[in-house]
């Protein structure tokens, strides 16, 4: 059976419609931050949550990847890894993305810092060696998480940013907990 006659035929038609209406990519654009340079994303950060830091400026100004974030989550990391900075901190990301971050990541910890990212897509392959090692599995797997843990050497950050899936979200943490180093943070990021 076709997935939207088995939907409608069980979904009540105004949950259908509420949907539609709150998923619809015209009506997210409408509250998209628009940018026209760096300064705008910068400005937004400062008037909004009173914070401005280099990592803003790495933020606001990569001309590599993407880096997928919501503004409110700078100051936060910010606030929890500038402690971590010009050390040899080891630090895990979940989801790669289009490698932005890690770039961002690799300006504001710096050059000692030991930078992983983990992705499930392919594609994120090549951007292994770029500003961080890139490892591809899933962050559901503890064998493959265990893995690069160990490649790791141990870890101090985890930001998991990864599929922001509910039931992924306890299995990471459960595996990857254990290995966070005494004082080590483990920050959950994205939309829940």
């Amino acid at each position: 059976m076709d997935i939207r006659k088995l939907v409608h035929a069980y979904v009540p038609r105004i949950i259908i419609d509420t949907y539609l209406l709150r998923y619809r990519k015209e009506n997210n654009d409408a509250f998209a931050f628009k940018r026209a340079d760096h300064s705008d994303v910068e400005k937004d950060i400062l008037e909004k949550y009173g914070h401005s830091s280099d990592l803003v400026e790495y933020f606001s100004t990569n001309s590599g990847g993407g880096v997928h974030k919501w503004h409110h989550y700078i100051p936060l990391y910010d606030r929890y890894f500038s402690a971590f900075r010009g050390r040899k901190v080891r630090f895990l990301e979940i989801g790669v993305n289009a490698g932005g971050s890690l770039q961002m990541w690799r300006k504001y910890l710096g050059d000692d810092a030991i930078i992983f990212g983990i992705d499930i897509n392919p594609d994120c392959a090549k951007l292994n060696g770029l500003s961080g090692q890139v490892r591809i599995g899933s962050q559901t797997d503890p064998i493959f998480l265990d893995s690069v843990i160990k490649e790791m050497g141990g870890v101090d950050i985890v930001l998991d940013d990864g599929s922001h899936h509910m039931k992924h979200i306890p299995v990471s943490l459960k595996s990857l907990f254990p290995y966070l180093s005494d004082g080590g943070i483990s920050l959950l990021s994205g939309r829940f």
